[in-house]
């Protein structure tokens, strides 16, 4: 469908007080994103970010610096009075800056994050094939007490008669099953001849976008509406728990979309799986596992319970093992990690490499089949290929004031409980001898000590004790 003369706003500009939060209502986070940044993203696939128009009131700097990533541009609206004010300032927007204005403007909620791009095309569609004056998008919920109705001129027809709020109802209208969702698509023309003609002759004394369906009507313009077939698609969200329930619907949409592609997810109610999650056929993710922000994860993997992985990318035919916390970091094919180890920014770990129990990386980069297995913090480091990191041992990459790089070659040996003070560089092939503390360079193929040399004393456990008895003696 061609979108080459449709423009788009997106209400953001109200506080949402009942949220109880200082937080702008269209910046409470779900699926691991702002209300706003999920509606933007729907919006982008049918215009482009410059034909979007954010409008934004309440604590404006905050939103606009929070999307503003996105490209889309942003109308004032200093006072909230009411959805039709706020078109109103659209208006205003393309007077002032002489924007060309669009055919036909498609108006969103920037707290409805579930609105689909295949709903917004479906009401576009139905806009132009109706030649209509305004679309209306709709849905029927199980109760649809609050919500004000949609009467259509015929059971099966597209024609509205009228949007009436739910304390206008008649007895007879309460039983109408069809709730406006706030979604609307407007021939601009028509709707910006309305919007002066606006009343706030109300029982909240605003101006109310609705009205200009009446208004419409009442000139023999074409009101229609097209129903959504999921209502979750349209809920907003006024209360904390009615946001974790759009959360919820949204994680668990988000499993599904990932099953079908292949994925095997054993509990998904119990995982937490953000929106932008990506994840390869046959990889297998158990119960309580945590998949957050922009994480890619390849083919026939396996992340075990407890784990959580954010913005990090993971190869093929890796295992995570139990517990295991990754933060930025980029996991190459067939590496094995944890259980419990913590991969902070910037650890990138090569091909077929082991990250064992309790190893704490930072800036790190392991190199293919090296192996790190037992209790270790390897922070700031270049580590080759086909290393051995003993158990407790740790590169010392702090002075108090700046960091330092430790650098190991290929196929270096690192015994055990060793602390490798940086900056520092381990030869290809080098031995570093257990209980060591490496403070110079060690060449390649070298064997360095770092410690006292051993001292044993026969018969000294005997000697003391008889000591010990003696002075009790006394």
């Amino acid at each position: 469908m061609d979108t080459t003369g449709f423009a788009i706003a997106i209400m953001a500009a109200g506080k949402g007080t009942r949220l109880k939060s200082k937080r702008p209502k269209v910046l409470h986070e779900i699926g691991g994103q702002a209300l706003l940044l999920h509606v933007i993203a729907a919006a982008k696939t049918v215009v482009p970010s410059e034909r979007i128009y954010c409008i934004v009131g309440h604590e404006s700097e905050r939103v606009k610096g929070a999307v503003a990533s996105t490209g889309v541009q942003f109308v004032m609206q200093t006072e909230q009075r009411g959805t039709g004010h706020a078109l109103q300032m659209v208006k205003a927007h393309f007077s002032a800056t002489g924007d060309a204005v669009p055919e036909h403007l498609l108006v969103l909620s920037g707290d409805v994050p579930l609105i689909r791009p295949e709903t917004i095309a479906s009401i576009c569609e139905l806009h132009l094939k109706e030649r209509a004056a305004m679309t209306i998008l709709t849905a029927v919920p199980e109760n649809p007490t609050g919500y004000g109705r949609v009467l259509r001129a015929k059971a099966d027809g597209p024609e509205v008669t009228a949007i009436v709020e739910q304390k206008s109802l008649t007895p007879e209208q309460k039983g109408a099953p069809e709730i406006n969702s706030g979604i609307y698509c407007f021939e601009t023309a028509k709707l910006f001849g309305k919007l002066d003609s606006l009343s706030t002759n109300n029982a909240h004394g605003e101006f109310y976008l609705t009205d200009v369906a009446a208004m419409l009507v009442a000139d023999g313009e074409r009101v229609v509406a097209v129903k959504t077939d999921s209502v979750n698609e349209v809920l907003g969200a006024n209360t904390i728990a009615e946001m974790m329930h759009l959360d919820a619907a949204m994680r668990m949409a988000t499993a599904q979309k990932l099953m079908a592609q292949g994925v095997t997810i054993f509990r998904p109610e119990t995982c937490v799986i953000d929106a932008e999650v990506q994840v390869g056929p046959d990889t297998v993710i158990e119960p309580y596992v945590q998949l957050l922000g922009a994480t890619k994860i390849g083919v026939e993997c396996r992340v075990r319970s407890y784990s959580v992985v954010q913005r990090s990318v993971i190869g093929d035919g890796v295992v995570v093992r139990n517990g295991c916390i990754l933060e930025g970091a980029e996991v190459s094919d067939g590496a094995v990690l944890g259980p419990y180890a913590h991969l902070r920014p910037e650890s990138r770990i090569g091909e077929g490499a082991h990250v064992g129990n309790f190893v704490e990386t930072k800036k790190l980069t392991l190199g293919k089949g090296s192996k790190a297995n037992h209790l270790n913090y390897l922070g700031d480091a270049v580590i080759g290929a086909g290393v051995n990191v003993g158990a407790g041992a740790i590169t010392c990459n702090y002075d108090g004031v700046h960091k330092h790089l430790t650098t190991i070659g290929d196929g270096a040996f690192v015994g055990s409980d060793s602390t490798l003070v940086a900056p520092v560089t381990v030869g290809a092939g080098a031995y570093i001898a257990a209980g060591s503390s490496i403070t110079e360079d060690v060449p390649e193929g070298a064997l360095a000590l770092g410690r006292s040399r051993q001292v044993t004393k026969p018969g000294w456990v005997a000697a003391r004790k008889a000591a010990d008895a003696a002075k009790k003696g006394c």
